[in-house]
């Protein structure tokens, strides 16, 4: 009798977990796992940058890298008002590309 109470109880705990589990599982597929994708798209990026791209910061600043220091990880831009020292992490990879993408006629 005691047996039948008990499995009656587990089956009824884990029906009340279920939505909190598909919560769970929604946010990772919805949040998590775009934010990675995000990230590991923007990591390739800032790897494949050169001197002489012609880039966008985060800030909304146009300009054409002059130098890459690895060393303290900065980048220095050729904008028109002059040379601006930037960290890497500032280079839009969105606008950069949508910057460099020839347009269609």
């Amino acid at each position: 009798m005691y047996t039948v109470m008990f499995l009656q109880e587990g089956a009824g705990s884990l029906m009340s977990m279920l939505p909190f589990l598909a919560i769970i599982v929604v946010f990772y597929f919805f949040m998590i796992r775009p934010q990675m994708k995000k990230q590991k798209k923007e990591k390739a990026f800032q790897a494949e940058i050169k001197k002489g791209t012609k880039v966008v910061t985060s800030s909304g600043i146009h300009g054409k890298i002059a130098e890459i220091n690895a060393a303290n990880n900065t980048i220095t831009l050729e904008t028109g008002a002059g040379k601006i020292m930037f960290e890497s992490s500032a280079i839009s990879m969105e606008l950069s590309k949508k910057y460099t993408e020839p347009t269609k006629k």
